[in-house]
């Protein structure tokens, strides 16, 4: 009993310091946590140190003059390179105030961007363009979609370059040791993962939600509309392909699937391609070397029809299936036509026919103009590559 009673105090003793270790241990990783700085970073200078600071992106523009111009970039070339500016200006002016530069900084970089805005301008507007189909603007608005594809390839070619700008602009104003940025504060990020989550992305979730709202009011306008025009066309290429697309949707409750939906859909393309006579041609003679010069545009696709069946259609019980579904399903299937037509050597093949076709329409009459004389067909460069101005559209 005694030496029970001489013990006592031994392990109450132990236990209070086990009580301190923690509360020391708990102080320690507070402290840590509200002052990084005071942890392993002690070693970086306090002036190398960027603050975040909470920033809101902004960003006024009009979201119906946007996609009329992004829907149309070859009519509004200079309204495009225009908006181009004004969005990675933005972008550079948010990532600048979220990581707390001084006004001098920030009043650098409307100079800096200046020096490489000639150059970004025409990167957008030739991918832009050489992505955008726009032969198919008409499949586009009927399947509710033209403004949507057009928000959809800003963000394509956007993501591919607003990184690099920002490291080009940004970097050289803020203090780094051996490369390493070094941030502090609430929401601290790479100015590469500000500019794309906290700028870019809202500004085209924004965007996107407008062209929902103009796909609709086209399509049901287009639906009213009867269009008569005079048109000049020469087609000498056609391309007949066939593809299908299987799809299944899966009702879950619960985590657990009660309900399938199969659905399989083929369907045919005939698409032609050819030279539309009435956006640009053009034929010369020359006496003194006694050539007669056509100049067709480049060829494209001048009609496609897609005539889709359905092999399969299985609805669940608990699925429901709206037109939606079958729109989207259709129009991925015309898109992979198209895309298909593009990588192919389709339009090669168009300029092969044209050249033949015209030299058997007009040789005999180039001929006739005297010994000598001869027919060489051209074909405009392609438009998709130009810089210099707005192409014909």
């Amino acid at each position: 009993m005694a030496r029970e009673e001489q013990n006592g105090p031994d392990g109450l003793k132990m236990g209070q310091i086990m009580v301190v270790i923690l509360l020391l241990s708990i102080a320690v990783v507070a402290f840590m946590k509200f002052y990084p700085e005071m942890g392993g970073k002690a070693s970086i200078p306090r002036e190398m140190r960027i603050r975040y600071m909470p920033a809101d992106f902004q960003f006024d523009v009009d979201e119906d003059y946007a996609l009329a111009v992004l829907t149309n970039p070859k009519r509004y070339r200079q309204e495009f390179n225009e908006l181009i500016k004004k969005l990675n200006l933005s972008i550079l002016m948010h990532v600048a105030n979220r990581m707390g530069l001084s006004p001098a900084q920030k009043g650098s970089i409307p100079d800096a961007y200046e020096r490489q805005h000639a150059y970004l301008r025409d990167l957008y507007y030739q991918d832009f363009i050489q992505l955008q189909d726009s032969s198919s603007a008409l499949y586009q608005s009927w399947y509710d979609n033209q403004f949507k594809s057009a928000t959809d390839l800003l963000f394509e070619i956007a993501s591919k370059y607003t990184c690099t700008l920002v490291n080009a602009i940004i970097a050289p104003l803020v203090p780094m040791k051996d490369g390493t940025l070094y941030g502090t504060g609430k929401n601290v990020d790479t100015p590469c993962g500000i500019a794309l989550s906290e700028a870019l992305a809202p500004f085209l979730k924004k965007l996107q939600d407008r062209a929902a709202i103009q796909d609709f009011g086209r399509a049901e306008g287009l639906f009213q509309e009867r269009v008569e025009k005079v048109i000049a066309e020469l087609a000498t290429y056609e391309v007949r392909d066939k593809k299908g697309l299987s799809k299944q949707m899966k009702t879950k409750v619960l985590g657990l699937s009660v309900s399938s939906t199969e659905v399989e859909i083929t369907a045919i393309s005939i698409a032609k391609i050819g030279f539309r006579l009435d956006t640009y041609s053009k034929v010369q003679l020359d006496p003194r070397t006694k050539v007669v010069s056509i100049t067709l545009p480049e060829p494209r696709i001048l009609s496609h029809e897609v005539y889709p069946r359905f092999e399969k259609l299985d609805i669940g019980w608990m699925r429901e299936v709206n037109s939606a579904d079958f729109n989207r399903a259709i129009n991925l299937l015309r898109e992979e036509f198209r895309r298909d037509i593009a990588t192919s050597d389709a339009y090669d093949k168009s300029k092969a026919q044209a050249r033949e076709l015209l030299e058997t329409m007009f040789g005999p009459l180039v001929q006739s103009f005297g010994k000598g004389f001869q027919l060489r067909v051209a074909f405009q460069p392609d438009e998709r590559f130009e810089t210099s101005g707005p192409a014909p559209d």
